[in-house]
């Protein structure tokens, strides 16, 4: 999650609205904490306080709050991740370190769903609340056994992940073995499943590239409309 969502009572509610859900968040800057205890380099076990309006708002919040504090350097940059992810042994710290680094990924699977499953559509065709909910499901349960096979082809190669490959290309595959499998016979029905986990060679996507321009804020456009600034000759 992003800064922007930093509100331990959320947090907190959502940890305990369910089984294994956790949390990890970027420390907001001028946080304070008190250290429990050193979990390894970098990785600590903390306290954070909660305030009366967060009490207030979220009945099932306490007075303290108990997080893991990761800190870790990308780029030369120090970065401090506030997780409720505390078991270290489950949970190594550096592996959290890299997950949070591919946050965005999600925003690429929206990006997915959207224009390749759902042609960039503005509405989904139904008209119902109860058949849009089920249009809803439909469409995650095709995306996510896409995303599977894609995991089942990133097997047979060597040093690529799942997310390195074409989700495009993938779900076209996907679909034209969905109509090869309506003509073939049971039992060859594993061994076309075989040949379509060794495909992913011909879905590899090349190396992401760094990002080209650093972020900037966008200089306000002026009200008025002004003159160029006539050129200087230097004597």
């Amino acid at each position: 999650m992003d800064k922007g969502y930093y509100s331990l009572g959320l947090l907190n509610a959502r940890s305990l609205a369910g089984e294994h859900r956790h949390w990890m968040i970027p420390l907001r800057k001028g946080a304070q904490y008190e250290e429990l205890r050193k979990l390894g380099k970098g990785d600590h076990l903390v306290k954070l306080k909660t305030s009366p309006q967060a009490r207030k708002k979220w009945p099932g919040l306490g007075n303290e709050v108990t997080a893991r504090l990761l800190t870790v350097t990308r780029k030369g940059k120090v970065c401090h991740l506030l997780t409720s992810m505390t078991d270290a042994m489950r949970f190594p710290g550096g592996e959290m370190a890299d997950l949070y680094s591919h946050r965005w990924e999600i925003e690429l699977g929206y990006r997915e769903i959207k224009q390749t499953m759902q042609l960039s559509r503005l509405t989904l065709r139904s008209k119902k609340p109860e058949l849009v909910e089920q249009e809803l499901w439909g469409v995650l349960l095709a995306y996510n056994l896409v995303r599977y096979q894609m995991i089942k082809m990133a097997e047979h190669l060597k040093g690529y992940w799942p997310n390195q490959l074409s989700f495009s290309e993938s779900c076209g595959m996907v679909m034209r073995m969905l109509m090869t499998l309506q003509g073939a016979s049971p039992g060859r029905i594993p061994e076309l499943m075989r040949d379509l986990a060794s495909m992913g060679q011909l879905v590899k996507l090349p190396t992401r590239r760094g990002r080209a321009f650093p972020r900037v804020v966008k200089e306000r456009p002026w009200k008025y409309p002004t003159a160029p600034k006539k050129s200087q000759s230097v004597a």
